[in-house]
């Protein structure tokens, strides 16, 4: 028998622990991470137990009627250890629908974790998801460089290259994220947006997460042109932002430490991750963003999100 539990802070050690034993677990999942914004979301993560032992966990918020996993992560199905079979991950979708309904829920909102990220294949919540009736409600492209068997840069991007290196950047690790933080603040405000974290937030995570979270930065006789502050989740690297100054725009700066990175060091990883290039909930494709990941080897993934109607659910 499994059984469902809320998760409560007494179980923080029991969760964490769990994670990197996961199959599709990463560091996003830990506490320290999910909690660094519990005040804008009211948690309602669950824990799945067979035997007193954790087999998955689901990170979750409440909005509304509405069980969300998770409105502040990018990704955050259902956590799996390696060993839970299919016929149980049904019987684990069961439990949350039954638990939903007692608990008031109207629906669950569920982002899928996208295969590129397992350590070990885990999709039998796509499988469960059908079997609930699921909806998709939201289909984001994302644009991912397979490390090991790239596509090249394209022309322009490889003449970008070449002036960077004529001309002497260098491409560094920082420590300090202030004056990149003060570049992309900026940078975004021109498209009436901020950095989803403060610096504040983004110093204290990286503190936390020293491993998974830095800041690679290319400069020219020390002035800052442009940067990239990437999240290491083991076999893909991700760039959670990236920035380039005027000058680096002209010099083609931002190339230049994509380049580095993926050639020198993060070339012994498997993927290579640029995010989405929608908005509006995936209906509008942003052709100029895009169009500048594909011209550096990135090709598409799909970040889904589903819906199970909590009331109408029938069962199977």
């Amino acid at each position: 028998m499994i059984e469902i539990r809320r998760y409560s802070e007494s179980d923080k050690k029991l969760w964490d622990d769990f994670i990197p034993l996961s199959k599709n677990g990463n560091f996003l999942f830990y506490r320290d991470y999910m909690d660094y914004h519990k005040d804008r979301f009211t948690d309602h993560s669950l824990l799945f137990l067979k035997k007193n032992k954790i087999i998955a966990v689901l990170p979750a918020n409440v909005k509304g009627a509405a069980l969300i996993s998770h409105g502040g992560l990018t990704f955050g199905g259902l956590i799996m250890d390696k060993e839970v079979r299919a016929v149980e991950v049904l019987e684990i979708f069961e439990l949350l629908r039954d638990y939903c309904k007692t608990s008031g829920f109207e629906s669950v909102t569920y982002k899928v974790i996208p295969s590129v990220f397992h350590s070990y294949p885990a999709e039998e919540d796509l499988y469960a998801l059908f079997r609930q009736d699921a909806k998709l409600v939201k289909r984001e492209i994302s644009s991912v460089l397979c490390v090991e068997n790239k596509l090249r840069f394209s022309e322009t991007k490889r003449q970008a290259v070449s002036k960077c290196e004529k001309n002497g950047l260098q491409v560094v690790e920082a420590s300090d994220f202030s004056d990149y933080w003060e570049l992309l603040t900026s940078v975004l405000s021109k498209f009436g947006v901020k950095p989803v974290h403060s610096l504040a937030e983004i110093n204290y995570l990286q503190k936390s997460f020293p491993d998974h979270i830095k800041l690679y930065e290319a400069r020219l006789h020390g002035v800052l042109l442009a940067g990239i502050v990437i999240y290491d989740y083991n076999q893909v690297v991700h760039t959670q932002y990236m920035a380039n100054s005027v000058e680096g725009r002209n010099r083609g700066a931002l190339d230049y430490v994509n380049y580095v990175l993926i050639n020198e060091v993060y070339s012994n990883r498997k993927y290579f991750s640029w995010g989405i290039s929608t908005e509006q909930g995936g209906t509008v494709l942003n052709t100029g963003l895009i169009q500048q990941k594909e011209m550096m080897g990135g090709r598409g993934i799909a970040l889904d999100t589903y819906r199970i109607e909590i009331e109408c659910l029938n069962s199977h």
